[in-house]
C-alpha cells in the first residue's frame, strides 16, 4: 500500500473523523515510496503540497499557523504545512488537545485539565484534555498524550482500590453520549463518564515522604502541616506513618491552602472528616505497597471526593496519577536529595531554574521539555499497568 493510500484511502470506509495532516511529512514518506504511485496521484499530490505552500496562513513568529484537532489555533515552533482530510478512526493521528469542544453538550465547568459537561441528573462527561499546570498555572503548552495517560492511569487504580471506596465511574461508554464524530474524536482514551455527585470542599493530600513543601517547612520547624514529626529527618525521608494534610480547593488561577484537621472538621463536620482521612491513608497505603513492585515509589498524592444524595462517600475526579501524585523511580532513591520523578515535577523544576515568577501567564515550555515530560507521563503508565501506552 502507498503512503498516500495509507494516510487517506478508507477501506471499509468506517466513520470518518477530521483531522489535519502534516503534508510536508507525507511527502518526505512519497519520496520513498513513490513506485506505490500513478502518476496522476503525484502529479495531484505535487500540486497541492505547491498551493498549500502558498497559501497556508503565517504565525506572528513567521511561523506556520498549528491547527489542533480540536480547531484551536495555537502557535508551532516549527514551519510545517498541513492538509485537512477525513480519516478513519483506525488511521487517525492525534493531535494535542488544549481544550474540548463538545457543543451538543452543555458545558459545566474547565478546570485546569479537565472539561466537565452535563449529561443530565446523575451523570457528567469529563473529558481530560493535554492542558499543564504548574503551580496553579496552565501553562500553554500542551503535554501530548497526557489527557489520555492521566484518565487510563486513575481507570487502573479504580478498579484496583474500588473494594476500599467506590468511584464515581458509571461504566457508560462516552462515544454513546455524542453523536457528532467531530466530537468523538475528541473522547477516545481521555473521556469517562461518570456519576454527578456533590464534591468536597477540600483536597485530601497524603504524604508517606518528606519532599516539596512539607520539606521546606520542616526544615524550617520541625513540621508538616502543622503536624509535628520526628527530629533528624532529611530530604526524602521515609515518614514513620503516612499523614493526612488536607488543603482548601483554589479556583483556577488561584493557590490551594493548606488547612488543619481542625480547620477540615468544620468544613465537613467532625465524622465525616475522620472517614475522609482514614480512607485517604487506606488508599494511599495500598497503592503505595504495590507500586513499590512496580518500581515505583509513591512519595505523595492527592485524591478528590464526593458524596450522593444518600450521603455515601465516593472517590471522584483521578486517582494516584502524574499530575496528583509524586512518583520516585525505586532505584533512584536515595534519603538527603531530591530524587527523579515519573510526574510533572519534572516541569516545575524547569519552571523554578527559568526564573518564572509563578504568575499567570506561564511560559511556553521548550520541545525538549514538553517531549521529556509527555514521555515521564507514558513510562509511569507502563510501569504501574505493565502495558504499553497505545
Amino acid at each position: 500500500m502507498s503512503v498516500l493510500e495509507h494516510y487517506l484511502n478508507s477501506g471499509k470506509r468506517p466513520e470518518r473523523y477530521p483531522l489535519y495532516i502534516d503534508i510536508v511529512a507525507l511527502a518526505r514518506s512519497m519520496v520513498l515510496d513513490i513506485r506505490g504511485l500513478d502518476a496522476w496521484q503525484i502529479f495531484a499530490i505535487s500540486g497541492a503540497i505547491f498551493i498549500l505552500a502558498v497559501l497556508v496562513p503565517v504565525g506572528r513568529y513567521g511561523h506556520v499557523r498549528f491547527p489542533y484537532a480540536d480547531g484551536s489555533d495555537l502557535h508551532s515552533r516549527q514551519p510545517r504545512y498541513f492538509l485537512k482530510a477525513s480519516l478513519s478512526k483506525e488511521t487517525v493521528l492525534t493531535q494535542p488537545l488544549m481544550r474540548s469542544s463538545i457543543k451538543s453538550l452543555p458545558l459545566i465547568n474547565q478546570g485546569k485539565v479537565r472539561d466537565i459537561y452535563d449529561l443530565g441528573p446523575d451523570s457528567m462527561l469529563l473529558v481530560a484534555t493535554d492542558r499543564l499546570s504548574a503551580f496553579d498555572v496552565v501553562l500553554p503548552t500542551p503535554i501530548a498524550d497526557k489527557g489520555a495517560v492521566l484518565t487510563q492511569i486513575a481507570n487502573f487504580w479504580f478498579d484496583k482500590l474500588k473494594h476500599i471506596v467506590p468511584n464515581h465511574l458509571t461504566g457508560i461508554n462516552p462515544d454513546s453520549v455524542v453523536v457528532d464524530p467531530a466530537e468523538k474524536a475528541q473522547l477516545g482514551k481521555r473521556a469517562i463518564v461518570v456519576k454527578k455527585l456533590k464534591p468536597l470542599p477540600i483536597e485530601a493530600i497524603v504524604r508517606g515522604y518528606l519532599a516539596g513543601s512539607g520539606w521546606k517547612e520542616y526544615n524550617a520547624g520541625g513540621t508538616v502541616c502543622g503536624i509535628a514529626l520526628p527530629a533528624g529527618l532529611q530530604e526524602a525521608s521515609k515518614l514513620p506513618e503516612p499523614i493526612f494534610t488536607p488543603s482548601s480547593k483554589a479556583e483556577v488561577g488561584d493557590h490551594d491552602i493548606n488547612i488543619s484537621l481542625d480547620q477540615a472538621a468544620s468544613l465537613l463536620g467532625e465524622e465525616l472528616a475522620e472517614k475522609v482521612s482514614r480512607v485517604s491513608i487506606l488508599l494511599y497505603k495500598e497503592a503505595a505497597q504495590y507500586a513499590l513492585t512496580r518500581g515505583i515509589i509513591i512519595a505523595d498524592t492527592k485524591f478528590e471526593f464526593g458524596l450522593d444524595q444518600a450521603g455515601e462517600l465516593y472517590l471522584i475526579d483521578e486517582a494516584l496519577t502524574p499530575d496528583s501524585s509524586r512518583f520516585w523511580p525505586a532505584d533512584q532513591y536515595a534519603v538527603g536529595k531530591n530524587p527523579p520523578s515519573f510526574d510533572k515535577q519534572y516541569v516545575r523544576d524547569w519552571l523554578e531554574a527559568s526564573g518564572w515568577d509563578k504568575k499567570a501567564p506561564g511560559p511556553e515550555l521548550p520541545d525538549d521539555v514538553a517531549a521529556k515530560t509527555g514521555e515521564k507521563y507514558r513510562e509511569a503508565y507502563t510501569r504501574l499497568t505493565g502495558r504499553e501506552f497505545v
